[in-house]
């Protein structure tokens, strides 16, 4: 992850939950390739504090920042916090935006609630649809926004339904997204990767043997997928080698239920 993609260095990126998981993996690609981040965590400020030091040995620097993508009131606050960052790096607006930060949910069709259905929505469709709306006077016209889906908006698993319905919901906005914002010439793309070995789900892909074992069992690459083969592909989607790819659904999912 030594080389600096054309074009990309000093360019600006905004990465939400970009301390664990994927959107770690995305931080540190970009950086990689001279992009620096202002990234996004909920809670644990050591984990941030990590990922900032190693964007700062890559050459491109991150600077983190505290955010529940959850709670929409916060997004004015955030905003001007985005600003302050950008000014701090030279800038005034910022190029990249990925909607990666997501929580987890085991409701069934038959078993969500009211409650599990407000914390999805929240986070998963409201929390894109309007942090993305609040940035839109900040980042470049020609910019890229990237969001997240999952392989669960294609195929129905068990105590899935809440989760991957939101995640079909945020497709959709997608379509939506690149359409309306095609006069300023922003692409916008959804990548919806498989089941991946992290901490998300409690952990449930990594540690558990069982679950492990079926996953890698019904993907055609034979193994679970792994943060690191998802965040080059977000980054990628930012280079300027994708940019007339637009509106499109990348499922990084090494072949799963195909």
């Amino acid at each position: 992850m030594s080389h600096t993609t054309k074009n990309a260095a000093g360019k600006v990126a905004i990465v939400t939950g970009g301390s664990r998981g994927i959107g770690r993996d995305t931080v540190l690609r970009l950086a990689a390739r001279g992009v620096r981040t202002i990234f996004t965590f909920r809670s644990n400020r050591a984990e941030a504090d990590a990922v900032v030091a190693l964007t700062r040995e890559a050459g491109a620097p991150g600077i983190a920042l505290a955010l529940d993508t959850g709670v929409a009131s916060s997004f004015d606050g955030f905003v001007a916090r985005a600003s302050e960052a950008l000014a701090t790096m030279g800038a005034d607006r910022f190029d990249f935006l990925v909607n990666n930060a997501g929580i987890s949910s085991t409701a069934s069709f038959t078993e969500g609630t009211e409650h599990e259905l407000d914390a999805q929505f929240a986070v998963h469709f409201k929390g894109i649809f309007l942090l993305t709306q609040k940035l839109l006077p900040l980042i470049r016209d020609g910019g890229r926004i990237v969001n997240i889906s999952s392989g669960l908006a294609r195929f129905a698993f068990p105590n899935r339904a809440v989760y991957g319905s939101m995640k079909a919901a945020v497709e959709a906005l997608t379509r939506y997204m690149a359409l309306e914002l095609g006069p300023r010439r922003i692409s916008v793309n959804v990548v919806a990767p498989g089941p991946i070995a992290t901490d998300f789900s409690g952990g449930i892909v990594r540690d558990n043997p069982q679950v492990n074992k079926a996953v890698a069992d019904q993907t055609a690459l034979g193994r679970v997928g792994l943060a690191e083969d998802v965040g080059p592909v977000i980054a990628g989607l930012l280079s300027d080698e994708f940019g007339w790819v637009n509106a499109q659904r990348i499922e990084v999912a090494g072949g799963i239920h195909i």
